[in-house]
């Protein structure tokens, strides 16, 4: 039921169809982000026509407002949402770490603050997989506990350590079938405690595993060695998840070191604020030069804003404070980084993937593209995984 095929490698970059039980997703792949059961802004049709393949829910909003009860009613997420194809969802661990000051956690979970109305919320490992399994999305994921950044060591460890624990009751009260239960690997920006942390996950060996507890604050020079790190380390058979990242850069280093499914708000956040993204970086559309510009966002794009409008319509649109303005510019985005894997997925089925990321990153970076992005090529480029890591990994002291 969740199979996953490899169909063709370059380097570390591979491309693969993983079955599904509402269909086939071909990675690498980027998850549009439905916190609340929507994409702001963007209709199911829209996300089907733009390319989307997989949509991610959350557990903590959904189980606050309007509770995993009424979804399942509706036959879980795609007949609550009206989107049709598969889903993942989060099991509230990010929540952990981002309502720090709203949440206490113990052995046994966490108790939350609602940020709805201030009740007390107690989300467990027990309860988390209850909530997704109610809400039926076909990717689950476990319980975890995600630290901040910057974190104690010695905290990053317990934290990791409790993480598997944790596991193991997501994994213990589990009940579905037609669902893949994620488990995620932890430990910081600290070589030793990420392998630590693999050493006690993949005894596991659920279907998929995801990296966590990165792009919470670190800089990228800090989170990349610790990607490549654990990406090589993981099965190479199951599909890899680097969680809460989408920045167009994020998405092609990370399709060089390995990584299959990707997710982030940052292109329906982005567009929100006014913003573009295109192959020559991020397009300011609150300045005074797209106010007159007669030619699309992207020339190259086939998305309805960029087959219809002009920058200078839609600049009209933001200073007019029209809704239709970010709508245009969220699903621009999207399409935007659904294009960017599909031409990284052709790419690695030609064999071309490191030469077409590089010119793609000259490109975007204006030839000034950063160590931490080249380092992440240059390490994807080399097929012993493990052996030729970006970082090594020391004994846990």
């Amino acid at each position: 039921m969740f199979e996953f095929e490899i169909q063709h490698r370059d380097g570390r970059a591979r491309t693969a169809t993983f079955q599904t039980p509402r269909g086939k997703v071909q990675t690498p792949v980027f998850m549009p982000v439905g916190t609340q059961g929507t994409v702001k802004g963007i209709s199911p049709q829209e996300l089907l026509d733009i390319g989307s393949q997989m949509v991610l829910g959350n557990t903590y909003h959904l189980m606050l407002r309007p509770g995993e009860k009424l979804v399942q009613a509706h036959g879980g997420l795609p007949g609550f949402t009206a989107y049709p194809g598969p889903f993942l969802t989060d099991s509230g661990g990010f929540q952990v770490m981002s309502l720090g000051h709203m949440r206490k956690i113990t052995e046994e979970g966490v108790t939350f603050k609602s940020h709805i109305d201030g009740s007390t919320v107690i989300l467990t490992p027990e309860r988390s997989t209850e909530v997704q399994e109610a809400l039926g999305a076909d990717v689950i994921m476990a319980f975890d506990e995600c630290p901040p950044y910057p974190a104690e060591r010695e905290y990053i460890r317990g934290s990791l350590e409790r993480t598997i624990r944790w596991l193991e009751r997501c994994h213990a009260v589990k009940t579905r079938e037609d669902q893949a239960l994620f488990a995620i690997v932890q430990g910081g920006v600290h070589p030793d405690l990420r392998q630590l942390s693999l050493d006690l996950t993949l005894s596991y060996e659920t279907p998929g595993f995801a990296i966590g507890g990165l792009a919470v604050g670190e800089s990228k020079e800090e989170m990349y060695p610790a990607v490549a790190f654990t990406a090589a380390r993981l099965p190479e058979g199951k599909p890899r998840y680097l969680m809460g990242v989408g920045h167009p850069e994020d998405l092609v280093a990370g399709i060089a070191l390995g990584v299959d499914l990707f997710d982030c708000v940052y292109p329906t956040r982005t567009g929100r604020f006014g913003y573009a993204l295109t192959d020559d970086g991020r397009l300011n559309m609150n300045s005074s030069a797209p106010r007159t510009q007669l030619q699309p966002i992207d020339g190259d794009c086939d998305c309805y804003a960029c087959r219809h409008y002009t920058r200078a319509y839609l600049a009209h649109l933001i200073r007019a404070e029209e809704m239709l303005a970010p709508r245009m510019l969220s699903l621009h985005n999207l399409r935007y980084l659904h294009r960017l894997v599909e031409r990284a997925r052709a790419a690695i089925a030609a064999g071309t993937f490191q030469p077409w990321a590089q010119a793609w990153a000259e490109r975007y970076f204006r030839h000034a593209v950063p160590a931490w992005f080249q380092a992440a090529l240059s390490a994807g480029a080399k097929a012993e995984a493990v052996e030729q890591s970006m970082v090594e990994a020391p004994a846990v002291s």
